[in-house]
């Protein structure tokens, strides 16, 4: 996935694309041609912080993985491939600044996707997102 901003947006722009995403509502349906937009509204946000932390809430382990998997790629990470298997709904977390990633099983209604933007300086990028698609970078 080319992280090139081909929409030209703007921060504002990516921020008003990534807001209906507030980690509180159930995610919302989204249209696959709204994907695009979507993955250059992050890619956008995530290069202008320092490094982002990762929260998957999926149905399944695999699909959980895959998740990881193609949104570390996506933003510059290398997944980790030695966690445990586990049955049912899971919970992974990847800190992109330390490259800790953690397994576990998962109780809640939410799925997809949080990304939390992460800068050094107060002024930079510290937001979150989520719950975005678990098949953004598919």
């Amino acid at each position: 996935m080319s992280s090139k901003n081909q929409t030209n947006f703007t921060i504002a722009d990516a921020k008003k694309v990534l807001n209906k995403f507030n980690c509180v509502d159930i995610a919302p349906k989204i249209k696959p041609s709204e994907k695009t937009l979507i993955r250059e509204a992050l890619l956008l946000i995530a290069k202008l912080s320092d490094y982002q932390i990762l929260g998957i809430c999926a149905d399944t382990e695999a699909e959980g993985m895959l998740a990881m998997k193609t949104y570390s790629l996506a933003l510059g990470y290398e997944p980790p491939s030695n966690l445990p298997a586990i049955e049912g709904p899971v919970y992974i977390k990847l800190n992109g600044k330390n490259g800790v990633c953690h397994i576990d099983s998962y109780f809640g209604h939410h799925r997809g996707v949080l990304v939390s933007c992460q800068s050094f300086s107060p002024n930079g990028i510290n937001e979150m997102y989520g719950h975005l698609p678990l098949d953004l970078f598919v």
